[in-house]
């Protein structure tokens, strides 16, 4: 067993592959029985969006929501947009809305959105722009609540958003999918996606589609050929070529969990039997390191389970650390640590507690991983900036640097964690433990192996040290070895016992063959009196000849002391001081601080220098001795100074002496030993001027830090504003996508609209408020003269063609009372229905009146033949002579019933037929066409005109004709009115 990753953040508890959790951290299964596809885009989303949906099919048979950065100030219309581009309904996303196959759902503007139970739960945003990371949230709850039916596809836009979602999604065993940066309109999510290793599959927008259904198809044909999970044996060939390829033995990882990576792999190489996949294996050795890669599920965060954390702040480290004593460090070990987030979130707590209680505590925090690259992850520091998510603003500040591919742990924290590749079970642990942490491991391992893991962690645990362990694992059945600190968590606190080591005694584990010597006769006798006899020497030699001396640091405090150096240095009045400078004895001060300068400055000695130290008691010359050491495997220089005591010569016999008592040599040393006080004194007063310059310079220097503090602050003022402001030109990019969709949507419908106008035989003239033209269409031009540069003038200034009629006082009348008003209007021969309404903007807001006029010339025109006709009938039938009604044409419009009487024949067989053709073409003789034909219509009118006329049945007969035009008013219709009076007998007058 390798592996030591951790499942999808979530706030509940950890996620097993293909199962959601309920708050107490118990797997159950996924709530939805089908794949729920979730798409994350920023700037340049809008078209992605479009390319997708037009190539993915409306019976999928999945579900479809979508999450985008949207301006919170801004209704969004990317629903109304969308659903052009697909048949599936298209809705925005409302609180506790199921997620449905064959549906598509939107985030709202200004709401976070997360997905709980196989339903959208939303949330108002709280978070400012800039920090907003609602991709990623989105996608973690999907990974925890959908398990391996989650999808997740990050498309265009900036920034690193939908990154570490996918990494949650991934360690689900869902399917991640990004689109080719290079057919991206904005390339940065993508790219951070990718870089990150989380994409199972780069590819064009309208590909995807096609991917998604080949995965669904795969996944259906391999449950149906060969269930991964229960094919043992040809499952356990394809874990020794991984064995063999990387030193890993897998063999102990969960069949479930093994049986859907594989899935995986074999899904991405259209494979759907293991055989052939074993055989993919065998011909792809680069398969073998992305299956290993594949089972590694490298998912974790800063701060993950915030409960647990604030627990152990709270109740567990402040004990620990009141236990230590001086100089003793706290030992952490994170087991399977991935990326080193939760290493550096213990390492930030005890920065914090460390600072609260004002303890100066060294910290020894081991973070182990078997993944190397995660372990350089991890080293580097270096996060995506989408960790604001997970960490709160006080702590990015205090812990982190912002740079421009993320945040980086300062060094005061990394320092704080030393990162290892290292495996639980093949290597050795770490040993006098106070806190182990393995968190979100034990969950993928089987029932035996946690069981043989449970007496190495206490072996490794110094007794009283705590135990973590994920809301989903427990010791089992080991309460021998370790008991409860708090349930809720999984906190256990070692026993003191030795049940661990005889466990692993008899389990003779991988890192020590034959198992843990017991503790009597650990060492042979040869070899403990081998040392025993080498120390004792060594400490000999060292009392004897070695001379009194002092380590020290460059600055001259002093770090060790060797032998007797009372006669050399003494504690200074005044403050307390470990300086070496501070305590120099008289006469040696001068001297060694120019050696020690020298060593930092040059790097070389001073050997055996003879200075004069003044004592109390004595005057003695030593011998001073200042080396450079260097400190192995840091780096770090140190000074070692050495005292030896020189012997003073005896004087020879017969040497002149002074009158004084003195030799001459005598008096030249004393004169020599005066000025050399006297300049040792200048040296001293030049030496505290120094030391006040450089007081002055230090303090200087703290000035520029602070001012350069100022300045970091600033910077990240700067940082923030850029990020608010990448965020505003995200959101208008996305707006600007949405209108100008919009715009292409209205123009196509005001192309519509004008082809519309201009094909009716309507004419429209839209007036504002103010009676100011707005627009107009063609047919309008027969009733005003218009032209296309008269909008905006006020149609009073148009000329119009309408008879004695103002519809402008209608138009006003219309606006007063916003009743429509109707009338009949002419121009020239045409009659118009002007239609005056008033203008409603779609709020129901009235802003103007519309003129309409419809063509009523023909409706007109037989409303008034039928009126004449009505006209004439009633007259004619009130004459007692014969009358016959005639229209232009000489049609018989209508008879009175004496004519009828008089020449016979049905009223009805006479009316439309010509006059000439009726009654047998009874008057169809020259007179009486000489009389009809021979003037034109305009003159058809005479009186008394006689003829001699011979009617069938009643022979020659003499006619008096008369004749009168009669026109309808406005001159639509012209009627003629015919009376034939028969004369009594006798001749016609000429």
């Amino acid at each position: 067993m390798t592996t030591h990753k951790k499942p999808a953040a979530s706030t509940s508890g950890d996620t097993v592959p293909g199962a959601a959790r309920d708050a107490g951290g118990a797997a159950h299964p996924a709530f939805s029985s089908f794949p729920v596809v979730a798409i994350g885009a920023s700037a340049g989303g809008l078209e992605a969006f479009e390319q997708f949906f037009r190539a993915m099919p409306a019976d999928s048979g999945m579900g479809f929501v979508l999450v985008q950065h949207l301006d919170p100030t801004h209704t969004s219309i990317l629903s109304e947009i969308l659903q052009r581009s697909t048949a599936m309904p298209v809705v925005e996303a409302g609180q506790q809305m199921p997620i449905e196959p064959n549906r598509v759902y939107v985030i709202p503007p200004a709401h976070d959105m997360v997905v709980v139970r196989g339903a959208l739960s939303l949330s108002v945003s709280s978070r400012q722009r800039g920090g907003q990371m609602p991709i990623d949230r989105f996608f973690r709850s999907l990974a925890e609540d959908q398990g391996e039916y989650a999808v997740g596809i990050v498309l265009s836009g900036t920034g690193t958003d939908g990154t570490l979602g996918l990494r949650a999604i991934h360690g689900a065993g869902g399917l991640c999918l990004v689109q080719d940066p290079a057919t991206a309109k904005y390339e940065g999510m993508p790219a951070s996606a990718i870089q990150a290793g989380f994409a199972t599959q780069v590819l064009a927008v309208q590909d995807m589609p096609k991917a998604l259904d080949a995965d669904a198809r795969l996944r259906r044909l391999i449950l149906q050929n060969e269930s991964v999970t229960t094919a043992d044996k040809r499952l356990a060939r394809v874990l020794v070529r991984l064995r063999a390829a990387t030193g890993h033995d897998f063999s102990q990882y969960k069949k479930s969990t093994l049986g859907r990576r594989i899935a995986r792999r074999m899904a991405q190489h259209g494979l759907v039997d293991i055989p052939a996949y074993e055989h993919y294996l065998a011909e792809h050795p680069g398969e073998v390191q992305a299956l290993f890669h594949e089972l590694l599920i490298n998912v974790t965060s800063f701060f993950r389970d915030p409960e647990i954390f604030g627990y152990l702040k709270a109740n567990v480290l402040p004990g620990l650390l009141a236990e230590r004593a001086v100089g003793d460090p706290l030992r952490i070990w994170v087991a399977g640590c991935a990326t080193g987030e939760e290493a550096y979130s213990l390492a930030m707590l005890l920065r914090e507690l460390a600072d609260e209680q004002h303890l100066d505590l060294p910290v020894q925090i081991y973070s182990t991983d078997i993944d190397a690259e995660a372990i350089a992850i991890g080293r580097a520091g270096l996060y995506p900036p989408n960790i604001a998510e997970d960490v709160s603003p006080e702590r990015l500040r205090r812990f982190f640097l912002k740079e421009d591919k993320g945040y980086r742990v300062r060094k005061e924290i990394r320092e704080m964690v030393i990162f290892a590749l290292q495996s639980v079970i093949k290597d050795p642990p770490f040993t006098r433990l106070d806190v182990l942490s393995c968190r979100n491991l034990l969950i993928y391992l089987e029932p035996e192996l946690q069981d043989r893991l449970m007496p190495i962690f206490h072996y490794a645990l110094k007794p009283g040290g705590v135990l973590c362990l994920s809301p989903s694992e427990s010791i089992g059945g080991h309460q021998d070895l370790f008991e409860t600190v708090e349930r809720k968590f999984n906190l256990y606190r070692a026993k003191s016992t030795l049940a661990s080591r005889r466990a692993l005694l008899s389990s003779r584990i991988a890192w020590t063959p034959d198992g843990i010597a017991p503790e009597s006769g650990a060492a042979s006798p040869r070899l403990l009196r081998e040392t025993t006899v080498g120390d004792l020497a060594r400490r000999a030699l060292l009392q004897t000849f070695a001379p009194a001396s002092v380590l020290t640091e460059l600055n001259g405090d002093i770090l060790y002391v060797h032998g007797e150096t009372g006669k050399y240095l003494r504690l200074a009045p005044g403050q307390p001081s470990n300086n070496i400078l501070d305590m120099a004895r008289e006469g040696l001060q001068l001297e060694l601080r120019e050696a020690m300068h020298r060593a930092q400055t040059e790097g070389l000695p001073t050997l055996d220098r003879e200075i004069t130290v003044h004592s109390p008691d004595e005057t003695q010359p030593v011998g001073l001795s200042v080396r450079v050491l260097s400190r192995s495997g840091q780096g770090h220089k140190l000074l070692l100074v050495s005292f030896r005591d020189i012997e003073r010569p005896v004087a020879r016999r017969g040497v002149r002496r002074s009158k004084s008592g003195l030799s001459a040599e005598a008096l030249r040393i004393e004169e020599l030993e005066r000025e050399l006080v006297l300049s040792k004194q200048g040296m001293g007063a030049m030496v505290e001027e120094q030391q006040a310059s450089n007081e002055e310079l230090q303090s200087t220097n703290e000035e520029l830090q602070s001012t350069n503090e100022e300045l970091q602050s600033t910077n990240e003022e700067l940082e923030t504003s850029k990020e608010e402001l990448q965020s505003v030109n995200e959101e208008l990019v996305t707006v600007n996508s949405e209108l100008q969709s919009k715009v292409e949507q209205l123009t196509s419908m005001q192309d519509d609209m004008k082809n519309l106008l201009d094909n009716i035989s309507v004419g429209a003239i839209f007036l504002d408020r103010e009676l100011m033209i707005r627009r107009f269409t063609h047919g309008a031009t027969s009733v005003y003269r218009l032209v296309a540069t008269d909008l905006g003038r006020p149609l009073a200034d148009i000329r119009s063609e309408l008879r004695d009629v103002d519809l402008l006082a209608d138009a006003r009348t219309v606006l007063d009372t916003l009743a429509p008003i109707e009338r009949e209007v002419q121009t020239g021969s045409t009659w118009y229905l002007a239609r005056i309404q008033p203008y409603r903007t779609m709020d129901n807001v009235i802003d103007g009146v519309v003129l309409t006029f419809n063509d009523v010339t023909e409706r007109v025109q037989a409303i008034a033949a039928r009126r004449a006709r009505d006209l004439a009938e009633a007259i004619v039938d009130t004459v007692r002579e014969p009358l016959v009604v005639l229209d232009r044409q000489l049609h018989v419009v209508a008879v009175n019933r004496a004519y009828v009487s008089c020449f016979g024949g049905p009223a009805s067989g006479l009316l439309g037929h010509s006059f000439y053709a009726v009654g047998g073409r009874l008057w169809d003789v020259a007179p009486m066409h000489d009389l009809l034909d021979t003037v034109p219509p305009a003159e058809r009118t005479f009186e008394a005109r006689e003829l001699t006329h011979v009617i069938p049945g009643m022979g020659p007969q003499n006619l008096r004709l008369s004749a009168r035009r009669v026109t309808e008013k406005g001159g639509s219709t012209e009627l003629l009115l015919l009376s034939i009076e028969v004369l009594p007998d006798h001749p016609p007058q000429t």
